[in-house]
């Protein structure tokens, strides 16, 4: 009875270690599988390119701000599909393209290149259908407009002349900076820059690789708007907010037009057909609307008080824009109103210098006499005011 006992305990223990020890051997099974499969799978890639909404408008932000925001070849290719995305977005009309930190966009990452061993590696990143640096090989299809800080050199002044619109701070800096390292033009800053500044302007920066100013950017018609520094986003946002509340459709219309006329046609007739043949039955429709609109708003008898405001693009900025404009104009008048005494109490002064002149140039009217009283006391000089003594 004993022995029969001890067989039946003998063999719970063994199958509880068995199955004890096929579950461990089954358990280091599944996790050596998870741990290959972590060895295997690809490392994500880091965010280097923000991107955000702002009601409706797309901020994309250029992330690497210990390198300068120059952009190696994941982030070109992260940027390349922000903006992708953003042509896809129906909601959003305007895009704002901007650098953290510091600067805006250095260029192409040439450290890189240069870690590459294999020449072709590096003329692979260079000719990507798209950019080296991003999409600047081809036309975005909606408005973007680009706060510059900082600096935007080589590639990344490329970039920025993609953009419709550019906002620059006054203490930022352009230049072709790639021309003292070999480095050539290859995102379409040959093409752009002489259509936008002329071919003499666009050869002095392009060969000599100078660094431009602020103030001389927008002389030349490179850069649309100069801000304190510190403000190109929060301008930047302000101007995309403007061209948003227009209509897109005849907006769009006017921007494609335009751009074919610089880059597309080789005559003037051929770019007039253009104007006409990329108008749609959705732009006529938003004419008319806009026509009904503009004709039950200024009636005819009112027509002339549309003509007669000040700040007709008041009604497109926000509130702080018309409060800094009229307190510029309160100030322009202050100073006028200024200058205008300074110059009346100038005149005044003169006037009573001129007066005091006068006046010390007339003889007194007590030291004037007749000749024949001069005669007169000629002949009795003796004769005196005082009386004489009896």
């Amino acid at each position: 009875m004993l022995r029969k006992v001890g067989r039946q305990l003998g063999q719970q223990v063994s199958m509880q270690v068995r199955y004890s020890v096929s579950r461990m051997l089954a358990t280091s099974n599944a996790l050596n599988k998870d741990a290959a499969a972590d060895a295997k799978a690809e490392p994500t890639p880091p965010k280097n390119i923000l991107i955000e909404k702002d009601k409706n408008i797309t901020l994309i932000g250029i992330n690497r701000p210990q390198q300068r925001n120059a952009i190696d070849s994941i982030t070109a290719s992260q940027l390349c599909d922000a903006f992708s995305a953003f042509e896809a977005d129906d909601t959003s009309p305007v895009a704002v393209l901007y650098g953290v930190g510091g600067s805006f966009c250095s260029g192409f990452d040439i450290l890189e290149m240069s870690t590459d061993e294999k020449e072709e590696i590096s003329v692979d990143i260079l000719m990507r259908p798209e950019g080296s640096v991003g999409p600047t090989r081809r036309q975005i299809k909606k408005p973007v407009v680009c706060g510059i800080n900082g600096y935007c050199i080589a590639n990344g002044l490329e970039l920025a002349l993609m953009c419709d619109l550019r906002v620059m701070e006054e203490s930022a800096v352009l230049g072709f900076f790639n021309r003292r390292f070999g480095v050539p033009m290859l995102d379409g800053g040959t093409v752009r820059l002489p259509a936008m500044i002329g071919l003499s302007r666009a050869l002095d920066l392009i060969l000599t690789g100078r660094p431009v100013g602020s103030q001389e950017a927008h002389d030349i018609g490179l850069v649309n708007r100069i801000v304190p520094t510190g403000t190109a986003l929060g301008n930047a946002l302000e101007l995309a907010n403007c061209l948003s509340k227009f209509p897109q459709r005849a907006l769009n219309h006017d921007r494609n037009s335009v751009y074919s006329a610089a880059f597309e046609t080789s005559t003037f007739h051929q770019a007039v057909q253009n104007e006409v043949m990329y108008t749609s039955r959705e732009i006529i429709e938003d004419m008319q609307n806009g026509i009904k609109w503009f004709n039950h708003t200024f009636k005819a008898d009112t027509t002339h008080s549309w003509l007669k405001r000040d700040r007709s693009m008041a009604d497109w900025d926000d509130e702080d824009v018309a409060v800094a404009a009229a307190q510029k104009e309160t100030k322009k008048q202050e100073e006028e109103a200024a200058a205008l005494e300074a110059e009346k109490q100038k005149q005044a002064e003169k006037a009573l210098k001129k007066a005091k002149k006068t006046e010390k140039s007339e003889p007194k009217a007590e030291d004037k006499c007749t000749p024949k009283e001069t005669e007169k006391n000629s002949e009795n000089p003796e004769s005196t005011d005082e009386p004489k003594k009896k």
